[in-house]
């Protein structure tokens, strides 16, 4: 069974950076991306990233500007998400999840694409 765990969140300060992982295991050969989400208090959860095995589809929401890079490591099975000058905003349970497509999606982050979701890793930003 896929399993996913995330880690990396905590409090940082306005302006900081902060990596969030995506640690992957279990039948892993069907599943070929890995997305990013968030879900902030009182929101609906959204989409933030995906990259796939081949690390030739990489999409971001148009609303990060650059500030979020997704990388995987094949290696290590992580897929991991640097946040750079993060606002209060950013405030949200971080999600990764899995999905058997080959490529991401290039008109969103569909839920229906993903299988498999991690717990979730809290990150606070505030001063």
């Amino acid at each position: 069974q896929v399993q996913l765990v995330e880690s990396g969140g905590g409090l940082v300060q306005p302006g900081e950076s902060l990596t969030l992982s995506c640690a992957t295991s279990g039948f892993l050969a069907d599943y070929h991306i890995i997305g990013w989400f968030r879900q902030a208090p009182g929101k609906e959860r959204e989409g933030l990233s995906c990259i796939n095995s081949n690390e030739d589809s990489i999409y971001y929401a148009d609303f990060l500007k650059g500030r979020f890079i997704i990388s995987r490591d094949g290696a290590k099975n992580t897929v991991d998400l640097l946040m750079m000058n993060l606002k209060p905003e950013d405030t949200a349970v971080y999600y990764c999840a899995a999905g058997r497509s080959f490529y991401c999606a290039g008109y969103g982050f569909p839920e229906s694409d993903y299988n498999y979701w991690g717990q979730g890793t809290q990150v606070t930003v505030s001063s």
